[in-house]
């Protein structure tokens, strides 16, 4: 049962006169007020405090200057939830801190829009998310009652096919440090996967990162002189990285969606379990500690790995993709808008059947099942895979767990992320 404490009704807008400078570049200067939104707690709040957004408004006219301020506050679905209004007046030089701060019906995460009215025109200042109690989010898991069944029943047919693993040495990008391979094997179906497979020169018993790529990522692999001291693979699943040249899948999201069974994700899926089969084969790996990576879809794969195949020893996903799809459709227009349109140009299946289908390959359906300790990073602002949709799973996880929020950022993440994750992975090492 989850718990949250709620003020409903209470509602504050108050404004504090001040004589301030702008200490960071305002966010948008017009008819001579200049406004600057400010990352009161970074945007996500915590109850028992209400959400509260401060801007700061600065006159740099030669003369006196009015304006009235606006903020609208909708879900991250577009319902309204607020919409305040305050007059601004001040003198040439004067500056104010306007301060809103308001209840919210429920944990989520909230759109806002500043807005400056003057004469009848309104002009936008700034859009944003903000966040509260991101981790008391609920997204009631929709799965059928065979979803184990049909995992157990796809590791069972992706265990008869013989993986031929095929290492070819990339001589050109191999150091003294560490060797580069490409890698080939056979998965879920007799498909052809690959990747790239840095190993350390020295023998010996090595940590492994596998690190799942994005959707439609152009191939990259390990860079030789980093991380010396551990095993990379970077897999490219069916259809996508270096197998795109030769994709037969089309759209991947909307491929074979008229059955769970030939769903893109069930064979791409099991890709990920064959690409751990495959570090765990190698004797240069400490199968004790296989560390999972990826943003995006690398970060629906990490969880999705970590769900079906309980060899990983901790995980780290950021930016994480397909989760939640009845409410990541409403939110966002890619990938709901596709997968729709793909629909309406075939018969076979209606919507309540596209979204039973989808419950299989659900993040969030499949988080439950993650035993190993997972971070999570992503961004407040992120309209390619929303942070309600990441809660979404990560909320669901029941083993050791923890989330950074970054306030500023959309789909992407800070540099320091890696060094973040890097350490996580160490903490965890057995």
């Amino acid at each position: 049962m989850f718990l949250y404490n709620i003020r409903k009704g209470l509602v504050c807008l108050f404004f504090v006169s001040l004589s301030i400078s702008l200490s960071a570049q305002s966010d948008k200067e017009l008819g001579g007020l200049s406004y600057k939104v400010k990352q009161t707690n970074d945007w996500v709040f915590y109850s028992p405090q209400n959400p509260e957004i401060q801007i700061i408004v600065k006159n740099t006219r030669n003369d006196a200057a009015k304006a009235t301020l606006n903020l609208q506050v909708t879900t991250d679905d577009f319902k309204p939830v607020h919409r305040f209004a305050q007059s601004v007046s001040l003198s040439k030089g004067d500056s104010t801190e306007a301060d809103f701060s308001f209840s919210v019906p429920a944990p989520g995460f909230y759109r806002c829009t500043v807005t400056q009215e003057v004469d009848g025109k309104m002009n936008e200042i700034k859009k944003f998310n903000i966040g509260y109690e991101p981790e008391y989010i609920v997204s009631l898991p929709d799965n059928k009652p065979d979803l184990r069944k049909f995992w157990d029943e796809s590791l069972a047919e992706l265990a008869k096919v013989a993986p031929e693993y095929k290492l070819t040495l990339i001589p050109d990008s191999s150091t003294n440090l560490r060797k580069l391979y490409k890698v080939s094997m056979k998965s879920f179906g007799g498909v052809e996967i690959s990747g790239y497979y840095c190993t350390p020169v020295k023998k010996g018993k090595y940590p492994a990162i596998i690190s799942y790529m994005g959707y439609g990522s152009k191939p990259w692999s390990p860079k030789p002189n980093d991380n010396p001291g551990f095993v990379e693979f970077v897999l490219s699943v069916r259809g996508q990285g270096l197998q795109q040249p030769t994709n037969i899948y089309g759209d991947w999201i909307t491929y074979g969606m008229q059955s769970k069974e030939d769903y893109y994700y069930r064979g791409a899926f099991m890709d990920l379990v064959r690409a751990i089969d495959f570090v765990a084969s190698r004797p240069e790996v400490n199968t004790k500690n296989i560390f999972a990576e990826g943003g995006s879809q690398g970060g629906a794969f990490t969880m999705a790995a970590c769900a079906l195949d309980h060899r990983i020893a901790a995980a780290a996903p950021f930016i994480p993709f397909l989760s939640d799809y009845p409410d990541y459709f409403k939110i966002v227009h890619w990938p709901g808008d596709a997968v729709k349109a793909a629909l309406a140009k075939q018969s076979s299946i209606s919507e309540t059947q596209l979204y039973d289908m989808l419950s299989y390959f659900d993040i969030k359906n499949l988080a439950g099942w993650i035993k190993c300790p997972i971070i999570m990073s992503s961004g407040l602002q992120d309209e390619v895979c929303p942070p309600h949709t990441n809660f979404s799973g990560y909320n669901r996880i029941s083993t050791e767990k923890e989330y950074i929020i970054n306030p500023t950022y959309g789909h992407d993440v800070p540099s320091s992320w890696w060094n973040i994750r890097m350490e996580f992975f160490k903490r965890h090492m057995k």
